[in-house]
C-alpha cells in the first residue's frame, strides 16, 4: 500500500474529508468533522487510527509495527506503520473500524445526513 491508495480508500467512505488542520504534512480524514484518520506525509508510511481500547491492546501485542498512537490519546487510537508486513485487507479492515467508531458517536442529526450520503 502507498500513500495514495490510503488517500483513495479513506477518502471513499460515506461524508469524509481531509484537510490539513495541524501543518501541512499532516494530512487528517474526517467524517463529519470528527477525525478517523490521520498520516505525515514526510515521514515513513503510517496511519493513526483510532480503536476499541482492548483491541488496540492486543493489536499491539500482536503486531510489532503497531504502536500507541504517536501525539493522540494512546487508549483510544493505535499508529500503524505500513511497511508491507501488514495485508493491506487488514489496514482496510482497522481503517473501516476507526470510520464506524467515529461514525457512531455522531450526533442523531449527523448519522441522518451521514446515512444520506451512502
Amino acid at each position: 500500500m502507498n500513500i495514495e491508495e490510503l488517500r483513495e480508500y479513506c477518502i471513499k467512505k460515506p461524508g469524509a474529508t481531509e484537510d490539513f488542520p495541524f501543518d501541512e504534512t499532516t494530512l487528517v480524514f474526517k467524517v463529519m468533522e470528527k477525525m478517523f484518520a490521520l498520516t505525515d506525509l514526510e515521514d515513513e508510511l503510517h496511519i493513526n487510527l483510532k480503536c476499541d481500547p482492548e483491541k488496540a491492546i492486543d493489536l499491539r501485542e500482536q503486531y510489532t509495527n503497531i504502536k500507541p498512537g504517536y501525539h493522540m490519546n494512546k487508549k483510544h487510537w493505535n499508529t500503524i506503520f505500513i511497511d508491507g508486513t501488514i495485508a493491506d485487507n487488514i489496514i482496510y479492515e482497522w481503517i473501516d473500524h476507526s470510520y464506524n467508531l467515529v461514525a457512531d458517536k455522531l450526533t442523531k442529526k449527523q448519522k441522518n445526513e451521514l446515512e444520506k450520503l451512502k
